[in-house]
């Protein structure tokens, strides 16, 4: 297939956009390298510099190549912020996406797999979080995201696009070429690495009386390479499910002082941590049940202890210290 992926610059588009290549697709990337690199696009790969919210660029790149799917990824991902300027969120994640959406419908582009979030069910009703819970968000963040779920299902009834959602949970680790590195780092694994680098004096942690065996929030972790293997299923079996939603997480949780302790094993540095007030709205616990893509796609996470997706992110961070090129 001859792919577009939005924000194939970034952490987990890149990863994405590096194995549909491998897989034999072709690729062209779009992003604005708001928050991506253009050293993390992929060899082999196109690339258009334009933002979603560019309707006119959007629409220039379809009638550019024809294309067979769309990998869409791009958006405002940080919760905190989207508490901060919601009108943002809502400008790139759901109108950014309708002009994907409008670029595919004016070109006859019917498939799409879309970057969701775990962030669409808010407070969780129950633990595992399956496809059935309550969908509640909490914050700009994941009702943007839903709202765009929402929308792939009228563009599928009145125009035929089909879709299938990854409800990410906790995307860590790295490829051998493919890692996280962000401006504004805001995630638990590559701040503890800032610190073991000297970028970071310590790392905080925010709150301890959580009602959690060791008193920290529980989280799960899923590999951004199982996360690109999903990707690949997902897009084989499109034609035959129309549209589907699935969660992706390893189904395992895991403390914030248990990610700290394997940072330390991993790393064999001290990592200072600094007690802070808990931040508002974390829940004490999320873990993904993901059995349904499992069952239904064949999905197979190869990375199933955080150790390993630790190593990993230690690994590439510490063949590029610095990062990518800036």
């Amino acid at each position: 297939m001859r792919i577009l992926v939005t924000g194939g610059a970034g952490f987990i588009g890149s990863v994405i956009a590096a194995s549909l290549i491998e897989a034999g697709h072709e690729v062209v990337v779009l992003d604005d390298l708001r928050y991506g690199h253009c050293a993390a696009v992929p060899a082999g790969a196109g690339f258009v510099k334009a933002s979603v919210e560019d309707a006119s660029a959007v629409m220039a790149a379809f009638r550019e190549t024809s294309f067979d799917a769309v990998v869409h990824l791009a958006g405002e991902a940080s919760v905190g912020e989207s508490a901060l300027d919601p009108g943002r969120f809502y400008t790139v994640n759901l109108q950014g996406g309708i002009n994907v959406l409008e670029g595919m419908r004016c070109t006859g582009v019917e498939r799409i797999i879309f970057s969701s979030t775990a962030s669409i069910f808010g407070e969780p009703d129950r633990i595992p979080i399956t496809e059935t819970n309550s969908q509640k968000p909490i914050n700009a963040y994941g009702e943007t995201k839903l709202a765009f779920e929402k929308a792939l299902k009228w563009y599928r009834r009145s125009f035929g696009i089909r879709h299938v959602s990854f409800r990410y949970f906790n995307a860590c680790g790295a490829t051998a070429t493919h890692g996280e590195d962000r401006v504004k780092e805001t995630h638990l694994i590559p701040i503890l690495l800032q610190v073991v680098l000297g970028i970071r004096p310590e790392i905080t942690l925010f709150g301890t009386d959580y009602p959690t065996p060791d008193r920290t929030c529980v989280r799960d972790y899923v590999h951004v390479a199982d996360i690109a293997q999903a990707h690949l299923l997902g897009l084989d079996r499109i034609d035959e499910l129309e549209e589907a939603a699935y969660n992706l997480g390893s189904g395992t949780g895991n403390s914030n002082l248990e990610v700290i302790e394997t940072a330390r094993k991993v790393t064999g540095h001290p990592i200072p941590v600094k007690i802070g007030d808990r931040r508002p709205g974390d829940p004490a616990v999320l873990v993904a049940g993901s059995d349904l893509a499992r069952e239904v796609l064949g999905w197979d996470p190869q990375y199933a202890h955080i150790e390993q997706m630790v190593q990993s992110a230690w690994d590439w961070r510490s063949n590029f210290p610095d990062g990518y090129p800036k």
